[in-house]
């Protein structure tokens, strides 16, 4: 029988774990809106500069899966606890008046708080009732949405107030708040043997992850084409010998038999696709409406004011992750997520209809956050068919690797796409770069949608 203190009890985690994750996203995406201040303050490139946001992505992508092996069951809060305080140290790091390299450094440690995703939604699906845990972990997956719309404003405006040190300070108390909501809330686990880690599996994975990212966060490697191409058969040869080095361990960091399993195998598939054009759709529009009035388009918003235009962004993505819980009971995973995407579809006739107006721009960017947030809210329910309890986290730290790999691709087609739309002798590419541009996005998303369309449910049994 099920009594109020236990309903009160079930609540209060259910809060704590979404209020972690939110925190979190926002350590995440601290580094953005201070990429110019960065390289102003601390004098350096913009490129180095880059790194204190591109880092963040690396450390993330390649922590998941050992977090998630550590916090497969018994050791799950002892886990969090460590990686929270991990990123409250990276934290203090980025507000001391210490030298580059320590920002980095700092800067890495904190991207540990995106990986923290995958183990708070193992929490709720262990922990929480199955109806409450669906919505939680719906929440926690689009918590970073609206952690983009809660940090971009609050970060530039203490920038533009307070200096550099001042905005990383934020940082730093919600690394600590995080640690401190999760340190009184999180469930003590039932005792038991220390998870081995395969760790020449994460070693493999890391690098091959590594070299992947790299590349396609690092368009200057294109420049040359035989260090790109290089780089890439590199990675697909270690992740091959990762892969065979899996299939043999009696204890592996990935159940590389349960991802290949075609529901989990094509939900990742469609994240990294859909993640190339939600991310594609997401940089144009928050490039679009900062371009100076001297291009003739645009609006020229400044740091604080672009910040804010992400609000809209932030707000639908948290009515869609309210909303697909109940839309999954009424039209079924598959559909949800096809309307997810057809709604930032929406935002692309949006904009390449009205670009010329900033309350339609606005509008485009809100839709945008509704299919963000659908796709993300939905995802967990999608990759999480048939996968067991205790390899929850495991599972979705690699659905995390996939969605990093396709937003970081959907930023690099970004950047070409603009650059071919920029006339010869021009610094700004011209309205119409930016409106095929925003077109590209959508056979990426139709194709996510037919990956998941192909995905049968599974018969009762």
């Amino acid at each position: 029988m099920t009594t109020s203190s236990d309903v009160r009890q079930t609540g209060r985690l259910g809060v704590a774990l979404v209020s972690t994750a939110l925190a979190g996203a926002v350590v995440g995406s601290v580094g953005a809106p201070l990429i110019t201040p960065v390289a102003s303050g601390m004098q350096v490139s913009l490129n180095a500069a880059q790194w204190t946001l591109t880092i963040t992505l690396f450390s993330g992508a390649i922590a998941g899966p050992v977090l998630g092996r550590l916090g497969s069951g018994r050791y799950r809060r002892v886990t969090i606890l460590v990686t929270l305080a991990l990123v409250s140290v990276g934290g203090l790091l980025t507000v001391l008046p210490l030298p580059f390299a320590a920002l980095l450094i700092g800067r890495g440690l904190q991207g540990l708080a995106v990986a923290v995703g995958a183990l708070l939604m193992s929490v709720a699906r262990t922990h929480l009732p199955p109806e409450r845990s669906a919505s939680t972990i719906a929440a926690i997956s689009v918590a970073s949405t609206v952690g983009i719309g809660v940090g971009y404003p609050a970060i530039s405006l203490l920038d533009q107030l307070a200096g550099l040190r001042a905005a990383y300070g934020l940082g730093l108390l919600l690394s600590v708040a995080a640690l401190v909501i999760a340190w009184r809330t999180l469930p003590f686990e039932v005792p038991g043997e220390l998870p081995r880690i395969d760790v020449t599996g994460a070693l493999l994975l890391a690098a091959g992850t590594l070299a992947i990212l790299l590349v396609v966060a690092e368009p200057s490697i294109w420049s040359t084409a035989w260090l790109a191409g290089g780089i890439l058969a590199g990675a697909v040869a270690v992740l091959a010998v990762w892969a065979f080095v899996e299939l043999r361990s009696t204890a592996p960091l990935v159940n590389l038999r349960l991802l290949a399993r075609a529901p989990v195998l094509r939900a990742n598939l469609a994240i990294l696709v859909a993640g190339i054009g939600l991310y594609l759709l997401f940089s144009l529009f928050t490039r679009y409406v900062q371009t100076p009035a001297g291009a003739n388009y645009g609006f020229a918003l400044p740091g604080v004011a672009a910040g804010a235009a992400l609000i809209p962004f932030s707000l639908l993505g948290f009515v869609a992750g309210k909303a697909v819980p109940r839309l999954v009971a009424r039209i079924a995973e598959r559909r949800t997520y096809a309307l997810a995407v057809v709604i930032a579809g929406a935002s692309v006739i949006l904009f390449t209809a009205a670009s010329g107006s900033l309350l339609a721009v606005l509008a485009a960017i809100a839709l945008l956050g509704f299919g963000v947030g659908g796709v993300f809210a939905v995802m967990p329910k999608l990759v999480l068919v048939g996968v067991p309890p205790e390899e929850t986290a495991s599972v979705l730290s690699i659905n995390q690797i996939a969605r990093s790999i396709g937003m970081s691709i959907g930023s690099a087609v970004t950047g070409f796409l603009l650059a071919a739309g920029t006339p010869i002798g021009a610094v700004f590419p011209d309205r119409n770069g930016y409106l095929t541009a925003a077109l590209w996005a959508l056979p990426p998303l139709a194709a996510s949608t037919l990956i998941i369309a192909a995905n049968r449910p599974a018969r009762a049994s």
